[in-house]
């Protein structure tokens, strides 16, 4: 079992940038595939960036694309998030979650693929 742990949400004016972290407990979480998720108020969960265990295979969607990095460090049991050129539109509650027993090239892009979810930290960007 591997539970996460978001911080490094908060709130942050238009063109800004955050780094949140999922920590994340238990031994095997280098065999983890990890991603990033959030959901607006009123909305629904929304895919944002996905990892293989390794690190070196990476999937964003294309809102984010070009300033959200996806990034882990499995010596450390954390994943990381780092948000550039943050919009308005950026703002929600970002949820990390994981998948274990992934394949080297696997990763996951859909809520329904991930059995282990953080609590979510809030993002708030100001115009």
């Amino acid at each position: 079992q591997v539970q996460l742990v978001e911080s490094g949400g908060g709130l942050v004016q238009t063109g800004g940038s955050l780094r949140l972290s999922c920590a994340a407990s238990g031994r095997t979480f280098s065999s983890y595939a990890m991603g990033w998720f959030r959901q607006g108020a009123g909305k629904e969960h929304e895919f944002v960036a996905a990892i293989n265990w390794s690190g070196g295979i990476t999937e964003y969607a294309d809102s984010v694309k070009g300033r959200f990095t996806i990034s882990r460090d499995n010596a450390k049991n954390t994943v990381y998030l780092q948000m550039n050129t943050l919009k308005p539109e950026d703002t929600a509650v970002y949820y990390c979650a994981g998948r274990g027993g992934s394949h080297y090239y696997t990763y996951y892009t859909s809520t329904q693929d991930y059995d282990h979810w953080g609590q979510g930290t809030q993002v708030t960007v100001s115009s």
